[in-house]
This record gives structure tokens, C-alpha cells and sequence, in this order.
């Protein structure tokens, strides 16, 4: 019979109800769905983890690669020129590497995000070349984009071993 909690034995912790403002509420929401997805990734089976379980190819260990590539665009100014090529880790990379450079980019992201109070202001970010978005709408689109791959990585790793629950 399938497991029902995460295949690392805890329980989630639900985002906060209460927040006392706007931020703490978003960053609450993106912090639980960024914990989430790492734990659904970490310690899944090679090669399981990245065999594509769909047509579209789609595999567990790139929807973590991606979403590394995402954080680093949006909150530290990286640029990304091919956007489907960050769907694949390298061959090379192990499932510890993938999850090391995720929760890295998370902290180095929550370092700026830190520093920001006005949610109407742009990300702080080096990339002259293209304006950045409010931290509002950037946090809304971490939320959309890491609960969606996270939606993806559920039904994946429940394919890959019976694991299920965030």
C-alpha cells in the first residue's frame, strides 16, 4: 500500500493563517511550496528520477532543476536563455546535487527577498537590460509556478514509488 506521508517520515507543516502583513502571508505560501517540492525530490530513486513518466517528457529530478533556474532568475538577475534546456539535469548531476543547488538558490533568493518592504517596489536584481517586476508580482509567481511543478512532482513521485502526500 502507497505511503501517505512523505517518504522522509514528517508531516508538512501547513503555510501560516496569520501573517501581519501581505509579505509574510506570500513568502509563508512560497516557503511551504519550496519545502515541499524538495522534499518530494529528495531521496527519490535513481534512475526512476529522471525517466520521464509522461509524453512530454517531464521528470522529476528536472522539475527541481528548472525551478532552481526560475529562483535564480527572478531573484538574483541570473539570465536564461533556454528555458526548456533547464527542465534537464546533466547526467552527472545526483539527486543530492539537484536538491543542494535548490535549497541554495532558495537561501540566496530569501537573502534578498530579506531586504525588501515595499511589495510595490521592483526586485532588487542585476539586470539592467530588462526591467524587474514588483516583488508582488514576483512573489505571486514563484507561488504559481513552484505550486504547479509541485502539483507535477506529487503525481511523478507517486508513480516512481508510491509516495504520496506533499
Amino acid at each position: 500500500m502507497p505511503s501517505t506521508t512523505p517518504h522522509n517520515g514528517r508531516r508538512d507543516t501547513p503555510p501560516p493563517r496569520t501573517g501581519s502583513n501581505e509579505t509574510e502571508v506570500l513568502r509563508g505560501f512560497l516557503d511551504h511550496l519550496r519545502t515541499s517540492i524538495a522534499a518530494k525530490v529528495d531521496g527519490a530513486p535513481e534512475p526512476q528520477v529522471r525517466t520521464a513518466a509522461v509524453p512530454s517528457g517531464t521528470n522529476l529530478l528536472g522539475l527541481l532543476h528548472h525551478l532552481t533556474f526560475v529562483e535564480r532568475a527572478m531573484f538574483l538577475g541570473d539570465d536564461v536563455t533556454d528555458w526548456q534546456a533547464t527542465f534537464r539535469a546533466a547526467p552527472a548531476d545526483s539527486v543530492a546535487d539537484v536538491v543542494a543547488r535548490y535549497r541554495d538558490a532558495v537561501q540566496r533568493a530569501n537573502d534578498v527577498l530579506d531586504g525588501c518592504t515595499d511589495l510595490g517596489a521592483p526586485v532588487p536584481r542585476p539586470r539592467p537590460a530588462r526591467p524587474a517586476p514588483s516583488l508582488r508580482w514576483a512573489l505571486t509567481h514563484l507561488i504559481e509556478e513552484t505550486g504547479r511543478h509541485a502539483g507535477h512532482a506529487d503525481i511523478l513521485r507517486e508513480l516512481i514509488d508510491g509516495t504520496t502526500g506533499r
